[in-house]
């Protein structure tokens, strides 16, 4: 996937997710960081478990990707509750 792939793959994977999770509102370049780093947890768990990660643009994709961003929202929303503690 090109670099424009990623950029569209990480808008709607971290806008999905935060719109699942109900986190706060983090900015479109929060939200594409989100989905990115999302990609990466979902693809590296993806391979992990089933021997292929991401690799074309797709539905396939982006589900994966948005997968991998509720579960780092998740975790990150955890995080934060503790240290308001």
């Amino acid at each position: 996937m090109g670099w424009f792939s990623w950029i569209v793959v990480g808008l709607l994977a971290g806008g999905s997710a935060r719109m699942v999770t109900g986190a706060d509102q983090r900015g479109c370049l929060g939200t594409m960081a989100v989905g990115l780093l999302g990609a990466l947890v979902g693809g590296a768990l993806a391979s992990w478990a089933f021997d292929e990660g991401i690799g074309d643009f797709g539905l396939r994709s982006i589900v994966i990707a948005a997968l991998g961003s509720i579960l780092l929202l998740l975790v990150l929303q955890a995080v934060e509750r503790t240290g308001r503690r």
